[in-house]
């Protein structure tokens, strides 16, 4: 979490849902909007995140909604077909940098492919807002873009978190490790959290990529089973993936023997949890991030300096509170720390 010198507000997130939302024409803002920002005066918000083909990101987008309906702000939100399509996702936010918004909010698919919109964006000199993935420093620098704050999980945390959550539910024993695209950075630092945090007490025998796809695990938890029919465990980098793992576990008639761990929290994977299919998830709240980076906006246009870095919130999933993190979906189930929510006149 944050440092204890930055402002705190322990919050509670706004009730889940997707509200309809009044979006502003191209090259023009609404009477009602307020003044704020450095830029065009516009108090709207533009949002452009990964592929609503993913569970995480409709999460974010509901989170982005609810929060801008509960501050009174109009937004915009445009999403790339799919959570690989870097040009479709660079052309929408080269369009939303035509209009008039005073901030707007990017979820980059790689740390430069919406280099080209962001210099646009620079040039009206108004707050842009970094959610989930980072916007590489040199991309930034490139397009001229000063990135007021980046929100985002701290995922060799929620890694780390998985790894002590693995030790606690076999103790010893083998595990194997099923990350996203090689190379990947967020899979990389998950990787290396919870292989970091289980060294010197469980043993890992396998570490393989199978690209953030929940067949490709499948199918790579079907091998390292007939290999290693010693294993006690899974980490998985993703929840799609996790699934796969526990449907290869649960082929094998092996459900209950082997811990199959995943990372994100989406509902179908709490929903696993709460069957007893998967051991446990750490929870990520996409729609968390996306009600902070709206009120990163509203602070930003209202003046307000905000903090350079925000630690979204992490939650490890077990089946005891498994129907409770349900019942909250896709909103946070337990109260959590905001340090943005103070900043809000």
């Amino acid at each position: 979490m944050l440092s204890s010198s930055r402002v705190r507000r322990t919050v509670t997130a706004v009730a889940a849902g997707t509200a309809t939302l009044t979006l502003l024409a191209a090259c023009g803002g609404s009477d009602d909007t307020a003044d704020g920002g450095d830029g065009g005066g516009s108090s709207a918000v533009a949002a452009v995140i990964k592929g609503l083909d993913n569970p995480f990101f409709q999460a974010m987008e509901d989170g982005i909604n609810a929060t801008a309906t509960e501050q009174g702000v109009d937004v915009t939100v445009q999403a790339a077909q799919s959570i690989t399509d870097t040009t479709g996702q660079a052309d929408r936010l080269t369009a939303l940098a035509q209009q008039d918004f005073g901030c707007y909010i990017v979820n980059p698919i790689s740390g430069s492919n919406l280099v080209q919109g962001l210099a646009q964006v620079a040039r009206q000199d108004v707050p842009i807002v970094n959610i989930d993935s980072p916007v590489d420093a040199d991309a930034a620098e490139q397009a001229g873009a000063d990135i007021a704050t980046y929100i985002g999980t701290d995922n060799s945390d929620a890694g780390a978190q998985a790894g002590a959550q693995m030790i606690e539910s076999i103790g010893s024993g083998k595990v194997a490790v099923i990350g996203g695209i090689a190379g990947d950075v967020t899979s990389g630092a998950r990787v290396d959290g919870f292989t970091g945090a289980v060294e010197g007490s469980l043993e890992v025998v396998q570490t393989v990529a199978a690209d953030w796809e929940r067949q490709r695990a499948l199918t790579a938890a079907t091998d390292i089973l007939a290999a290693n029919p010693d294993l006690k465990g899974f980490f998985a980098a993703n929840d799609d993936m996790g699934l796969g793992i526990a449907r290869a576990v649960a082929n094998a008639g092996r459900t209950g023997q082997i811990a199959v761990i995943s990372v994100d929290g989406n509902e179908e994977a709490l929903q696993a949890v709460a069957d007893g299919q998967l051991t446990a998830t750490v929870a990520q709240y996409p729609y968390a991030i996306g009600q902070m980076g709206v009120e990163a906006c509203v602070a930003a246009t209202q003046g307000a300096e905000l903090p350079a870095e925000v630690t979204a919130p992490v939650a490890v999933v077990t089946t005891d509170v498994a129907q409770q993190a349900l019942d909250a979906f896709p909103a946070p189930f337990q109260p959590f720390e905001d340090p943005l929510a103070d900043l809000v006149e």
